[in-house]
C-alpha cells in the first residue's frame, strides 16, 4: 500500500479523501493557494506544499505547480477529488511519465469519456441508451441556432470538456441559443480551459438518474445502485439521494449492466458514474459518465456500507475489488443536501464573506439513524469568491425515505451558519414540500415549484402556534431572570404575567402561559394547548424543545422585545408582548426601505465582465446591461423596464459588493 498520497484538490472533498487516507494509514499531503493557506484540508494533511495565488487557473489546475509539489514530498499517489485535474488526461499522463499513480481511471478512459461527443459515439457502440443530437463541434452562435432548429426545441448547450453544471444552458428558441451558446463557451474557457459546445435534445419531464460503478485493472466491474439527483437548479445538483424513488429493480438492473458495459468498453478502472436522464415511462438514456469522484458519493456509500475513497485508492494500488455484484444491497435511505454559500432570497446569488458562525449538527451513527457533514470550511473561516460556493454537504440515513427525510428537516433545523447568505431555508422547503415528499420530482422541480424565485416559507397555522409557544416559554424564562437580577427592592413589584401577545412578522396571536414542574403549556384563543419540555436558556443560539413527545430545533436570536426565530425554512422576528405594550406597538410608524428602483444594483459579490450600455443610451425592458462573473459563473443583469441610463459607475475589471450600485437611470 501508498505511504503518502497527495490530494490535488481543496475544500471538502480534499479533507473527505483526508479521512479515509488516514483510515487506512496513508499520510496525507494538501495543496493551498493563497486563498487557502488557513483552510481545513490544509490543517487536517499531515504536509501541505504551497502552490500559487487564489485564482484555480493560476494554482490548483496548474500541472506543473501540482507535480513540483508531488517532488517536494515524495507523494507516491495522487487522489484528484472532482473537478480542477480530476478529469484532464495530461494530468493522468503526467503522473504516469513520473511514476506517481493516479487514484482514478488511465488516461485514455478519461479521455473517451471526458469529452462528450466522444462518449455518446462510445456509449452507442457499446449498447447503451443515448439522447438525440448534434455529436460534432459547433463553430459559431449562428450554426448553434441553425443545429437547434434541426433538432428541435428545448435544445441542451453544453460544453463537450464541462461538468458540474459549468457552460450548460437550456434553450427554448432562437435568442436563447445563441445567447446560451455564447455564455456557454466564455464559461467552459474560464473553468475548463477548453471551449468546445456541443447540442442534443432536452427531453421534457427529465428525471437525473445516475449509476455509480467500480472496476478494477483484473476486469472486474460492478455497479452499486443509483442516486436520485433531479433537484437541480442551474443544472447544479441541490438534493440527491439513493436509492431512487422511482426505479424499480428491473430498471435499476438494466441502467447498472449499462453502465458497467460502457465501463468496459474503455477499460474503465475505479470510481466512476454513468448519468442517465429517464423520462417518465421510465425510458432511460445515457448523458455523460463523470470519470471521477461525484459530489454526492456519501449518499451510496450509506446505503451499501462501500468506503468508495478506500476502494479507489486500493485499486490504483493494483488490488482486486473484495465485493462482487451480489454483494451489493441496498440498506435504508439516504439523503445529501448541498449547503452553498448563496442567497436564496437574491435568486441564489453566490455570496462570500466570513463565517461569523459555523455549527453543524452532531454526526450520528445509530441503527434507526444517521447523520453525516461533509465539509471543508470553520467557524471564522473565509469563503473566497475564487471557488466553488459548496461549502458542506449534509447527510442522513434512516431505515425508509420517510424517516430519512424527517431526519434531514431535524438536522437541518440544528445547522447553524451566519456571516453570509446561504441556502438552508431553501433545503428546509424542499424538505416539507409534499412534491418531494411523494417523490414525484424531475430536473424542473425548482423552476416548476419556485418559477419567480424564493422568497420565504410560509408555515402552517400548526407550526406558527408552536413558534409562538416557543417564543412565548422562551420569553416568559427571560422575562423571569431579569427580575431576578433588578434588584431586591423591585422584586415584589415586578410580576411576570401570563397573558401575552406574540407577533409573528406583524400577525398577533394572544396566547396563555402556563408553567408547571414538567414543562410549560402555551394555550391558544381556538383552545389549542402546546406541551413543551425544554432545557434552553437565555443566550442558547438553539432550542431544542419537546412538543407532543416530538423534538424539534429552532434557531433563537434576541431581538427587542423578542425573537429571530427559524424554524423548517421560515425566518421569523417574532415578538413578545404584555396586552397593553401590544396595544402601544400598534402605533409605531413602519419604517420604509429607501427607493432603489432608478439604480442597478450589484446582486453578490463579482467581477464585471462586460458593460452592454453607455450613459445617455435608452434600454429596453430585457435588454442586458452588464455581466458580473463571481464563483465561476457568469451572470447577465437585465433591465427591468425602458429607462435611460444616466451614469455607470462601474468598469470591466471592477471587483464590486453586494448592493454596489452600477448604473443608474432616469
Amino acid at each position: 500500500m501508498f505511504n503518502k498520497l497527495l490530494i490535488a484538490n481543496r475544500g471538502e472533498i480534499a479533507c473527505r479523501v483526508i479521512k479515509s487516507a488516514r483510515k487506512m494509514g496513508i499520510e496525507t499531503v494538501a495543496v493551498y493557494s493563497d486563498a487557502d493557506r488557513n483552510a481545513l484540508h490544509v490543517e487536517m494533511a499531515d504536509e501541505a506544499v504551497h502552490i500559487g495565488p487564489p485564482p484555480a487557473n493560476q494554482s490548483y489546475i496548474v500541472i506543473d505547480k501540482v507535480m513540483d509539489a508531488i517532488r517536494q514530498s515524495g507523494a507516491e499517489a495522487v487522489h484528484p477529488g472532482y473537478g480542477f485535474l480530476s478529469e484532464n488526461p495530461k494530468f493522468a499522463e503526467a503522473l504516469e511519465k513520473e511514476g506517481v499513480a493516479f487514484v482514478g481511471p488511465p488516461a485514455s478512459a478519461i479521455v473517451s469519456m471526458g469529452d462528450k461527443i466522444t462518449s455518446k459515439k462510445i456509449a452507442q457502440e457499446a449498447g447503451v441508451s443515448t439522447v438525440p443530437g448534434y455529436m460534432g463541434l459547433i463553430e459559431d452562435a449562428d450554426e448553434a441556432v441553425k443545429i437547434s432548429q434541426q433538432i428541435g426545441y428545448p435544445v441542451m448547450i453544453k460544453a463537450s470538456a464541462g461538468g458540474g453544471g459549468k457552460g450548460m444552458r437550456i434553450a427554448w428558441n432562437d435568442e436563447e441559443a445563441r445567447e446560451g451558446f455564447q455564455s456557454s463557451k466564455n464559461e467552459a474557457a474560464s473553468s475548463f480551459g477548453d471551449d468546445r459546445i456541443f447540442i442534443e435534445k432536452f427531453v421534457t419531464q427529465p428525471r437525473h438518474i445516475e449509476i455509480q460503478v467500480l472496476a478494477d485493472k483484473h476486469g472486474n466491474c460492478i455497479y452499486l445502485n443509483e442516486r436520485e439527483c433531479s433537484i437541480q437548479r442551474r443544472n447544479q445538483k441541490v438534493i440527491e439521494e439513493a436509492p431512487s424513488p422511482f426505479l424499480d429493480p428491473d430498471t435499476r438492473k438494466a441502467m447498472g449492466e449499462q453502465a458497467c458495459a460502457l465501463a468496459r468498453a474503455v477499460d474503465y478502472c475505479s470510481a466512476g458514474t454513468v448519468e442517465f436522464i429517464v423520462d417518465g415511462e421510465k425510458n432511460f438514456y445515457f448523458l455523460e459518465m463523470n470519470t471521477r469522484l461525484q459530489v454526492e458519493h456519501p449518499v451510496t456509500e450509506l446505503i451499501t456500507g462501500v468506503d468508495l475513497v478506500e476502494q479507489m485508492i486500493r485499486v490504483a494500488n493494483g488490488e482486486p475489488l473484495s465485493i462482487t455484484q451480489d454483494d451489493v444491497k441496498i440498506h435504508g435511505w439516504a439523503i445529501e443536501s448541498r449547503l452553498y454559500a448563496e442567497d436564496p432570497y437574491r435568486n441564489f446569488l453566490p455570496s462570500i464573506g466570513r463565517l461569523t458562525r459555523y455549527r453543524p449538527p452532531a454526526e450520528v451513527s445509530a441503527p434507526d439513524r444517521g447523520v453525516r457533514n461533509d465539509t471543508g470550511v470553520f467557524e471564522g473561516g473565509e469563503i473566497s469568491m475564487f471557488y466553488d460556493p459548496m461549502i458542506a454537504k449534509l447527510c442522513t440515513w434512516a431505515p425508509d425515505r420517510d424517516r430519512a427525510i424527517e431526519t434531514m428537516r431535524n438536522a437541518l433545523d440544528g445547522f447553524e451558519v451566519e456571516g453570509i447568505g446561504h441556502n438552508l431555508p431553501f433545503l428546509s422547503a424542499v424538505m416539507d414540500h409534499e412534491r418531494f415528499i411523494s417523490g414525484n420530482i424531475t430536473t424542473a422541480f425548482i423552476a416548476e415549484e419556485y418559477p419567480d424565485g424564493f422568497n420565504h416559507v410560509q408555515l402552517s397555522v400548526e407550526d406558527r402556534q408552536m413558534v409562538a409557544a416557543v417564543a412565548a416559554g422562551a420569553y416568559r424564562v427571560a422575562e423571569i431572570r431579569r427580575t431576578r437580577i433588578s434588584g431586591t427592592m423591585d422584586n415584589h413589584k415586578r410580576k411576570v404575567g401570563t397573558e401575552w401577545i406574540i407577533s409573528i412578522d406583524g400577525e398577533e396571536i394572544p396566547v396563555n402561559v402556563e408553567a408547571h414542574r414538567k414543562g410549560t403549556d402555551v394555550i391558544f384563543e381556538d383552545g389549542r394547548r402546546i406541551a413543551m419540555q425544554s432545557d434552553w436558556t437565555p443566550g442558547d443560539s438553539i432550542a431544542h424543545v419537546k412538543i407532543e413527545h416530538v423534538m424539534h430545533s429552532f434557531k433563537m436570536q434576541k431581538i427587542t422585545a423578542g425573537y429571530r426565530i427559524r424554524y423548517r425554512g421560515a425566518d421569523m422576528k417574532v415578538r413578545c408582548y404584555t396586552p397593553r405594550q401590544g396595544e402601544l406597538a400598534r402605533l409605531m410608524p413602519e419604517k420604509l426601505p429607501p427607493d432603489t428602483s432608478k439604480m442597478l444594483l450589484c446582486p453578490m459579490p463579482g467581477l464585471v465582465v462586460k458593460l452592454e450600455v453607455t450613459e445617455g443610451q435608452q434600454v429596453q425592458e430585457g435588454q442586458a446591461l452588464c455581466t458580473i462573473e463571481a464563483m465561476k459563473m457568469e451572470n447577465i443583469l437585465r433591465a427591468e423596464k425602458q429607462a435611460v441610463v444616466t451614469k455607470v459607475n462601474a468598469a470591466p475589471g471592477d471587483s464590486l459588493a453586494v448592493d454596489d450600485v452600477i448604473m443608474e437611470f432616469e
